[in-house]
């Protein structure tokens, strides 16, 4: 099952080789959400793995971005002592918010300023 979140990319890091044939990368983005009128800001991390370590190369800190990920879990054990690591799989990133427009672009067209055709509207609305 995979799950999304919209966020501000607020931390990147870089590719860890935690084996021979394995490597992870993290990145943060920042949500917020309004609780009881009062805004909290929630910093979630992820993890992308193998290929997917350059998934966020194409984003700067402060872009809008959507993350697609799985939730991941391990149980650990070490010792006697037994531990459970969750893990935000990133799988796909989207920008959210798009660019300014250029100043010199005109706006588009107004619905009043398209072309009338030159025949009678027989539509029932």
């Amino acid at each position: 099952m995979g799950f999304d979140v919209t966020g501000k990319l607020v931390a990147k890091f870089d590719t860890v080789q935690r084996t021979e044939t394995f490597r992870t990368r993290e990145f943060v983005i920042e949500t917020t959400e309004d609780i009881g009128g009062r805004t909290v800001n929630n910093y979630i991390k992820f993890q992308s793995i193998q290929d997917r370590t350059s998934l966020v190369d194409r984003f700067n800190i402060g872009d809008q971005i959507k993350v697609h990920f799985n939730i991941k879990g391990t149980k650990w054990e070490k010792n006697g002592n037994t531990n459970y690591i969750t893990n935000l799989d990133a799988w796909r990133i989207e920008q959210t918010s798009m660019q300014s427009a250029p100043v010199d672009m005109p706006p588009p067209p107004a619905y009043n300023d398209l072309p009338q055709g030159g025949e009678a509207d027989d539509l029932p609305f």
